[in-house]
């Protein structure tokens, strides 16, 4: 049996018929049923009849990796996007005829998954990675800015980049330190695969590619703002988090409004018109100007950091394996507390060389050890805080800092990419 036959499985007492799909492992048969959804079957376990040899013409994909690019035909009268994939659901190319997914990624399969983006832009596309997002390294998220910043040095007035939602806002917060940028970089993904009716891969993309396209620099995370198809958030990718598990208006920018919103059937017929979607856009912040900067990289990162979450009743030999690490990022409560008992250590580590900077595990408001005893206590064991940055964005721009800068503790108190606020007055 091939890929494309016709095929009837028998597993105990549950029988499947469908077309038979590539499967990643020789341990599992991947089925499509008529109904439209994937089954994958333990392959020892299963009885399988071939009903029909070549019932389907389904391509098995090529490999992925390795950075290639690839380009469609140009009109000269569009802006030119890039289309970066890292992996994650929306990135994988689905065969409506089949519902194989292929692991190859460029310009023409990102057209064919998504025909909405036709007419848009000029596309370029090119595979970084294809991965599952909680398999995200920091040797990646080099290799990502390296290949945004080729991109945006060949030409290109905006970038894509699909990832998987999971660590997203990671990846977001890492490129929003490594990169000037003097066009949008925006990140999306989808919550659903293609293949359900909820997906929201096709509103997510479409809103990206006119982000993209419109009057700013930011480095963005796009992706719905409610659970309708209505539109979707541009949130600063230094203040956003991922707080819903499924829902497809997942992400949200912790202590504020979304950087903006743009529309979605605004946005996709000014597209479809080959205009720009700056009018769908509504800024609840002035975003950064094009023209504020030229491209810059600083790419080099330090993964020796931990982030380490304080809850009470913990074992300090939990803490242990802190010992040597170039930072730590502790997720304490409230202001930024620890238990007392916990404070020489946090002073042993400091001494040793480590930079131990303060957040807190509350979704909004600043860290300030100068309240409480313990505060006071912490600060005079060495520690920094790190105001209202998230916890998350603290881990990512503590290793970037101490591979970037001279010093790294006291930068861990002043805003670098918008994900501290100086002040302690309300974001707008």
């Amino acid at each position: 049996m091939q890929p494309g036959d016709r095929v009837r499985v028998e597993r105990g007492d549950v029988t499947n018929e469908g077309v038979l799909l590539p499967s990643t492992t020789r341990d599992h048969l991947v089925v499509k049923l008529d109904g439209g959804y994937n089954v994958g079957v333990d392959r020892e376990a299963a009885d399988v009849e071939v009903l029909e040899s070549g019932a389907r013409d389904v391509d098995e994909g090529s490999d992925a990796g390795g950075g290639e690019a690839s380009e469609i035909t140009f009109d000269d009268d569009l802006p030119t996007v890039s289309l970066i994939s890292t992996g994650g659901t929306i990135a994988s190319t689905v065969d409506y005829r089949t519902g194989a997914v292929t692991a190859q990624f460029d310009a023409e399969d990102v057209l064919r998954a998504v025909p909405d983006l036709a007419g848009r832009a000029n596309y370029r596309g090119r595979v970084v990675a294809n991965i599952l997002s909680e398999n995200m390294e920091p040797d990646i998220w080099r290799e990502l800015a390296a290949a945004v910043a080729e991109e945006i040095e060949a030409g290109a007035d905006g970038v894509v980049v699909m990832h998987g939602t999971d660590t997203m806002q990671y990846s977001a917060s890492a490129l929003s330190f490594m990169l000037d940028a003097p066009v949008p970089v925006v990140f999306t993904g989808s919550q659903r695969s293609a293949d359900r009716p909820s997906s929201d891969n096709v509103m997510n993309a479409v809103c990206a590619v006119e982000a993209a396209k419109a009057d700013h620099a930011e480095t963005l995370v796009c992706m719905h703002a409610s659970p309708s198809d209505d539109a979707c958030a541009l949130h600063r990718g230094t203040r956003v988090r991922k707080n819903h598990t499924s829902r497809r208006d997942a992400f949200e920018t912790v202590g504020a409004a979304p950087l903006g919103r743009i529309d979605y059937e605004a946005a996709a017929e000014a597209g479809a018109d080959g205009e720009t979607a700056d009018a769908a856009i509504d800024w609840n912040r002035e975003p950064l100007s094009r023209e504020r900067t030229d491209l810059a990289t600083a790419t080099d990162i330090d993964a020796d950091v931990e982030l380490a979450k304080f809850t009470p009743g913990m074992d300090p030999a939990a803490w242990d394996y802190l010992d040597g690490k170039d930072g730590v990022v502790i997720e304490g409560t409230g202001l930024g507390h620890v238990h007392t008992d916990l404070i020489p250590r946090i002073e042993e580590l400091v001494e040793g060389g480590t930079v131990v900077a303060m957040t807190s595990q509350c979704l909004a408001g600043r860290v300030c050890d100068r309240v409480y005893d313990t505060g006071r206590d912490l600060l005079d064991a060495g520690v920094v805080e790190a105001g209202d940055t998230l916890p998350g964005t603290a881990k990512v721009k503590l290793m970037w800092a101490l591979a970037n800068l001279s010093d790294p503790a006291t930068a861990m108190g002043r805003d670098l990419a918008g994900e501290l606020t100086e002040e302690s007055q309300p974001w707008r």
